[in-house]
């Protein structure tokens, strides 16, 4: 049947067919309206359609290069408040590297979501961290020792250094990493109730060394505008059964391994573990790094040139990156 369409109103609908060329009032407007064949109808309707999907094609043509899949765009993205790399795309690479050397994996997409604050009171604690060393070494030793309360003196430091401390333990407990903070101003003392849920707990018995040293690989990669995958606590597995786990893993430029593990306590009984593993892994001896909170700049250019190994203090993590890249 012959249809009209009203240009005023948009109104459609189907019309006798010895009504075909005729214009009509429009049944909902008034609007004089002509009457079409259906199939002419149709055929102008596809031929704008057409006309649009071409010059849409055309402008996107003439946009610049999508980011591939699984691979955020750094420069627009909130490094410190993310889920966009804890993806398995974001992590594909990564396992393509592995795989290609008959390694089984298992990625923790999860141990990459910045949404949290795990990140930045990491990053934080990291690049101050022989002023706020005192406040882990305390909650570190009353969460071992079962002991829920300690109190800071901060009146025996420069009036800077008290005011920096007591300011990082207010927003320890504004993000709930500390269960209460008290500072008394006239004493100068801070009285601080530890945190007991497990995820803090974990924090600060070592893995803040871990987000500390992800999170400046971010931060150096997308400065220097490097495409790379990334990862937290990689589970990896060798034919042998071997298995191990990776605190941080980069894949830079879709071929270059970054390997650091994190260490707040002691780590030389296992020296040779990763000798072995480094080698294993076929990863260049500048690549495979052993961060560690417990050495001074010289004990970690000692160690480098003793073992097969790079060794770097908290500070000293991103220079020796900034080198090879």
């Amino acid at each position: 049947m012959p249809i009209l369409r009203c240009n005023k109103c948009g109104h459609v609908a189907e019309v006798p067919g010895e009504q075909l060329g005729q214009t009509l009032a429009c049944p909902h407007c008034g609007n004089p309206v002509p009457v079409y064949d259906t199939v002419l109808f149709v055929r102008k309707v596809l031929q704008q359609y057409f006309l649009q999907r071409d010059e849409l094609n055309g402008l996107r043509a003439r946009l610049p290069a999508e980011t591939p899949a699984g691979a955020p765009d750094t420069d627009a993205l909130d490094i410190h408040n993310t889920t966009l790399l804890a993806t398995e795309a974001q992590h594909a690479g990564i396992l393509r590297w592995f795989e290609h050397r008959q390694v089984q994996v298992r990625a923790s997409h999860e141990a990459v979501d910045t949404s949290g604050f795990f990140d930045d009171i990491a990053v934080e604690l990291g690049d101050n961290y022989e002023l706020f060393r005192e406040v882990v070494d305390k909650i570190r030793w009353g969460q071992q020792k079962e002991v829920p309360n300690f109190s800071l003196n901060l009146g025996k430091l420069s009036q800077k250094d008290g005011q920096a401390i007591n300011a990082f333990c207010k927003r320890l407990y504004d993000y709930s990493f500390l269960a209460k903070y008290f500072y008394q101003k006239q004493d100068k003392i801070g009285r601080v109730t530890i945190q007991s849920a497990p995820a803090i707990r974990t924090f600060f018995g070592g893995e803040w060394l871990e987000w500390y040293a992800f999170m400046k690989l971010l931060a150096l990669f997308r400065e220097k505008k490097r495409d790379f995958s990334c990862a937290r606590q990689l589970s990896i597995i060798f034919s042998n059964e071997d298995q191990h786990e990776l605190d941080v893993f980069f894949l830079v430029d879709g071929s270059t391994p970054i390997c650091i593990e994190c260490k707040t306590g002691e780590f030389r009984h296992d020296i040779d573990k990763y000798l072995r593993l480094r080698k294993r892994l076929g990863i260049d001896r500048s690549q495979f790094i052993l961060c560690a909170t417990t050495l001074t700049d010289e004990q970690a250019a000692g160690l480098s040139s003793m073992y097969e190994l790079s060794f770097v203090t908290p500070a000293g993590l991103v220079p020796h990156l900034a080198k090879l890249f």
